[in-house]
């Protein structure tokens, strides 16, 4: 048992953990693939894209994005002192990739198709695209980082011959990787009826590329800060400087790019409504990009190992919270349904991650993923100071403290988000989401739905409907220029069907088209237009009893009210009578009083006080 325990590691903390979560993996993976997705996820029609492909596969990839912009920094660019850094980031992107196959492999129905794009070519679809750039991509990192292997076995034939093909697979590589680290973002641009406004954009393919870089670079000096304290293992501090730097440009680009394509959209207000989607996205911005950036733009703070580290951390952080708000937050609107991973899918992806930092140390340890000069000189892992500013804390002490406060957020966002979707379900005025859709000339060639009839209902205020109301899509299509987000992109889902169309009758009815139908917007109000909408059923004539002062009997006529006259319902029910008035509303001796608000020569010719005889009937 004594010989065994020499060969076997020890026990840590965090080995523990990592046993613990394995341990949870395999159960999970068992579940998944021997009863299928339906038992182990949350997913649905509605819902198809969850934690799996938002984490797995879109913060996997841009994550390992340090891998062409180091392999291109170096190899192409010859900016030479950046070669220390190019062997880690390089295995940061193989396993990235290697960890994105796996989990597509989780999260396909029929995974033993996944090799179908290789033989099933569909030249038309972004998701080819991907699928090929991936596969391609993942063959060159493997080629690439090939010699810290071939080293360590002393393979010298091998070794030679990957060495002269080296910069063309370097330049094959970025070409790949800029292909679908931007392409994952061109699957969101054909959505403009489902991603929210305050991500949806045609420059999302852009946007995807400017970041992934951004976080790539970051996570090369989270591993060099990582590898420093497990294995002593340390990156240069003046080349981790440089990336720092490189770092604050590129996301300044973003900010200032993102914001002004928001505010030319008209997508700027979305941000400054307390829904959960803007909560959301000011945690993205604040945390991943304006906090980070300004952090490493000041030289105290950059040159600070451990406070390079925490800006690098929350840059990758970052990262995280926009794939997964692209993903799932700016979806779950639209999709009509509320998606919450199940512990399955969380224990799968915990796994994954888990994985990979293990086979990052593994390869640290026993490859020179690092350049033996710098582990020459590194500190021992156990003699890593607590460096920090004077005159603040250490490091230490904000990082441990600013991680477990966004975990704190991040739970009470996932507790409070439906009370918070419950208070502002209430669909806001149109957001046109992009500048030009090209469609057919005329509203007779476009395939609209039949119309439809909201079943009669009460209103907010428990009142009952004064007639049907139906819906008729040809009623609300600009023949010139037709625009179906106007009302799906906030008020109603694009593909919902009748079932769902019809809860917003009743107590919603009049919030939901009031949207546009505001009397400013749209000429037609919700307040004081019913007939426009409603279909009535006229009541009958009345005739008042007679007074002892009455000249002749009065006879109502809605008919000559509501379709000779077209005087609008509200302007006789607001005030003067109530809507759910009985047959006599009003005494007579207040006749004068009532009809005079309209009948007084001014508003209306005739007049209370001097045309008795268009009313009176002697």
């Amino acid at each position: 048992m004594t010989a065994l325990r020499k060969y076997l590691p020890r026990l840590t903390f965090w080995r523990a953990v990592l046993a613990v979560i394995f341990a949870f993996g395999v159960v999970a993976t068992l579940q998944r693939f021997g009863q299928g997705l339906g038992a182990a996820t949350n997913l649905s029609n509605e819902f198809p894209w969850g934690l799996w492909i938002g984490f797995d596969v879109m913060v996997g990839v841009g994550l390992a994005a340090g891998g062409f912009t180091v392999a291109a920094t170096v190899h192409l660019f010859h900016i030479e002192k950046y070669e220390p850094i190019a062997r880690p980031a390089v295995l940061t992107a193989f396993l990235g990739y290697a960890l994105v196959g796996v989990g597509i492999l989780f999260d396909i129905g029929l995974p033993w198709h996944i090799y179908h794009p290789i033989i099933m070519w569909n030249p038309h679809s972004v998701m080819f695209e991907v699928a090929w750039c991936v596969m391609l991509y993942l063959t060159v990192l493997g080629l690439e980082f090939s010699p810290a292997v071939f080293e360590a076995l002393k393979w010298k034939f091998p070794l030679k011959m990957v060495h002269k093909v080296y910069v063309p697979l370097v330049v094959a590589g970025v070409l790949l990787s800029m292909m679908h680290q931007s392409s994952l973002g061109t699957l969101y641009v054909i959505m403009p009826d489902k991603l929210h406004g305050l991500w949806y954009t045609p420059w999302m393919p852009v946007f995807f590329f400017i970041t992934a870089a951004a976080a790539g670079l970051a996570m090369t000096i989270v591993e060099s800060y990582l590898s420093h304290r497990a294995f002593g293992h340390q990156l240069e501090d003046d080349l981790l400087d440089g990336m720092s730097r490189v770092i604050v440009v590129i996301l300044a680009v973003f900010t200032v790019w993102k914001f002004q394509d928001m505010s030319t959209r008209g997508n700027l207000g979305l941000a400054f409504e307390y829904t959960n989607e803007s909560v959301m996205f000011w945690g993205e911005m604040g945390m991943g990009i304006l906090l980070p950036m300004a952090m490493l733009a000041l030289p105290k703070l950059r040159q600070d190992r451990t406070w390079r580290f925490v800006a690098a951390l929350l840059v990758v952080m970052g990262l995280i919270v926009n794939r997964l708000n692209v993903a799932i937050t700016g979806m779950a609107r639209s999709s009509g349904v509320d998606y919450y991973p199940t512990w399955q899918e969380v224990a799968i992806t915990l796994s994954l991650v888990g994985a990979g930092i293990a086979a990052f140390g593994i390869a640290a340890k026993y490859l020179e993923v690092f350049p033996k000069s710098e582990m020459a000189h590194a500190l021992p892992p156990t003699s890593v100071p607590a460096l920090g500013v004077r005159g603040l804390p250490t490091a230490q002490v904000w990082s441990t403290a600013a991680l477990w406060l966004l975990l704190a957020v991040g739970v009470g966002l996932m507790i409070a988000a439906p009370t918070l979707d419950a208070k502002t379900s209430a669909p806001k005025p149109a957001v046109v989401v992009h500048a030009k859709t090209v469609v057919p000339a005329s509203v007779q060639d476009l395939k609209l739905p039949n119309d439809f009839t909201f079943p009669q209902g009460k209103s907010k205020d428990g009142e009952a409907s004064p007639g049907k109301v139906t819906f008729v899509h040809a009623r609300h299509v600009d023949a010139a220029a037709p625009n179906c987000m106007a009302c799906h992109k906030t008020g109603y889902r694009l593909t919902q069907s009748n079932s769902r169309f019809a809860e917003t009758s009743g107590k919603s009815m009049h919030e939901t088209c009031g949207a546009c139908h505001d009397g400013k917007k749209v000429a037609t109000s919700v307040k004081t237009d019913c007939n426009a909408c409603h279909q009535m059923q006229l009541p009958k004539d009345h005739t008042f009893a007679q007074g002892t002062d009455s000249e002749g009997k009065v006879t109502f006529s809605h008919e000559k009210h509501v379709n000779v006259a077209k005087q609008k319902c509200a302007q006789c029910h607001d005030k003067p009578f109530a809507k759910t008035a009985a047959a006599a509303p009003v005494e007579v001796g207040k006749m004068h009083a009532s009809c005079g608000s309209c009948h007084d020569g001014q508003k209306v010719k005739t007049s209370v006080e001097s045309d008795c005889d268009a009313c009176h009937v002697q």
